[in-house]
């Protein structure tokens, strides 16, 4: 029997004797097909409330320091007891972030030993991690905006609030002094765009794209004068939600109103979800939403993420996670909740501390190899309790199915398949119908016998699909596809 694979993941079309799959979920994509995908697990203390930003921070000595925001407040957290301390200004209040009528969330940034927090409803916040207890109003007289990022030796800031068709980029390596924030003084200075709507953002880097409505603008210092040279790289194409940039390396990813692409160093936008993802996407998603609609790179592995909240989706929560390997050029889906998705680094705590956190070793939801001074980041969420929480749990439930067999001249009966995994509990099963306009019915489950290694089942018909699921908690690496065993109808 030959291996049908499963496939990959293309919602957006047709999977008819083709070799994708339109139904894939909770796996990642890999070599020899699929691995599991894992749970989260909470790290944290609770936030006060509903996570609304988040940010780690590496200090002088290499040491980890994690700050959050909530609608009203700002957090860094405990590297005691991993409980969120109040450091907002005063240990006051802020209006909760917002942009124009739409819902926002914090955005950070760091430069040296000064952390930044910014949204437009607020000052520019800045906290010293060599001195500071509370963040505090930025020196100068940095404009309130929603967006801020750094560009090379520069803090730029976007989304002004009294400005929106403008950005606005700090004296060269000068930052919180009275005059960082003066043109013409140090380099610094501001540039309105006359055409391509609201400023939407701007990624970072060595060198910076200006995301707007309408338009994609790419900024590189040349110094003198003109300080920044800035091109169009677009006309009629920008950012369709201003959390969706994510950047991978030297690669920007986002989300247009043209589907998801990428742009490379030096390069212009590449499509990368057109007859693939993009329309299951865009019909799936609450545009209503959009503060829930966010982007976050993996530095352990080639992938990137956009979370969001479907249509359907609870109130207050993203309930999908959709997942790119920029390496394999693979999509993929994960069925995730939560309030913010980011990519952090663990801080570290001393063998002393544990205690504070777990009462005994037995139940502790980390292994003590995973608590160190500073480790390499990972993808990460803040959870429906305010937690924040790595993908470090058990496998969560896998479904995969194969591409659509059969025609239209002749019957098939379908005897059974042959999974091939290393997954000691598996559930086959089939989907088929008699025409192409008719809705599949899904076939009752069969569990692998483990001595032949199938799954059994008898089923007439014209057109069926292959299904196999994976439970959740199960211990497994791989999964390619099925060895199927189908015959003409008539010769079984």
């Amino acid at each position: 029997m030959a291996l049908l694979q499963w496939g990959e993941w293309k919602p957006d079309v047709s999977d008819y004797l083709g070799s994708a799959s339109k139904l894939i979920r909770n796996v990642l994509p890999q070599g020899d097909g699929y691995a599991p995908f894992p749970s989260s697990t909470a790290f944290s203390g609770s936030l006060p409330a509903t996570c609304r930003g988040g940010f780690y921070a590496l200090k002088s000595d290499g040491s980890v320091v994690i700050f959050a925001g909530t609608a009203t407040k700002l957090y860094r957290m405990s590297n005691t007891d991993y409980t969120w301390v109040d450091v907002s200004k005063a240990a006051g209040t802020y209006t909760a972030p917002t942009f124009g009528s739409l819902a926002a969330n914090w955005q950070f940034a760091q430069t040296g030993n000064l952390v930044w927090a910014t949204q437009a409803n607020a000052p520019l916040q800045v906290y010293d991690l060599s001195s500071s207890t509370a963040f505090a109003d930025g020196a100068g007289s940095p404009p309130q905006a929603a967006y801020i990022s750094v560009v090379g030796r520069f803090l730029v800031l976007s989304g002004l609030l009294s400005a929106p068709y403008r950005i606005q980029w700090s004296g060269l390596n000068s930052f919180n002094s009275g005059t960082s924030w003066t043109s013409g003084i140090n380099s610094s200075d501001f540039q309105e765009f006359p055409d391509g709507g609201i400023v939407r953002g701007v990624a970072g880097g060595e060198f910076g794209l200006i995301f707007q409505d309408q338009a994609i603008r790419r900024m590189s210092y040349v110094g003198g004068v003109l300080i920044f040279q800035i091109e169009r790289l677009t006309q009629d194409m920008g950012l369709f939600a201003p959390y969706s940039i994510a950047r991978a390396g030297q690669t920007i990813f986002f989300y247009s109103g043209k589907g998801f692409h990428k742009i490379d160093p030096g390069g212009f936008p590449v499509q990368i979800g057109r007859e693939r993802v993009d329309r299951t996407f865009f019909n799936d998603l609450d545009r209503g939403n959009l503060q829930l609609f966010m982007s976050a790179s993996d530095p352990r592995a080639s992938r990137v993420y956009w979370a969001y909240k479907s249509t359907s989706g609870p109130v207050g929560l993203y309930d999908t996670i959709i997942g790119y390997d920029y390496l394999l050029d693979r999509w993929f889906p994960v069925a995730a909740s939560g309030e913010f998705l980011l990519g952090i680094s663990q801080s570290g705590i001393t063998l002393e501390a544990l205690d504070a956190i777990s009462a005994s070793i037995d139940a502790m939801t980390l292994s003590l190899d995973a608590y160190a001074t500073a480790v390499q980041p990972e993808i990460a969420q803040f959870d429906s309790s305010h937690k924040l929480a790595f993908f470090r749990g058990a496998t969560l439930e896998a479904t995969l199915q194969t591409a659509e067999q059969g025609t239209d001249s002749a019957r098939v009966f379908m005897k059974g398949f042959r999974p091939v995994t290393d997954a000691p509990a598996f559930y086959g099963s089939v989907s088929y119908r008699e025409t192409p306009q008719e809705a599949s019915t899904a076939s009752d489950e069969s569990l692998v016998n483990t001595r032949t290694g199938r799954c059994d089942f008898r089923r007439s018909t014209r057109y069926g699909r292959y299904v196999g699921r994976i439970p959740a908690g199960t211990t497994w690496t791989f999964t390619a596809g099925v060895e199927p065993d189908v015959v003409a109808e008539g010769s079984q």
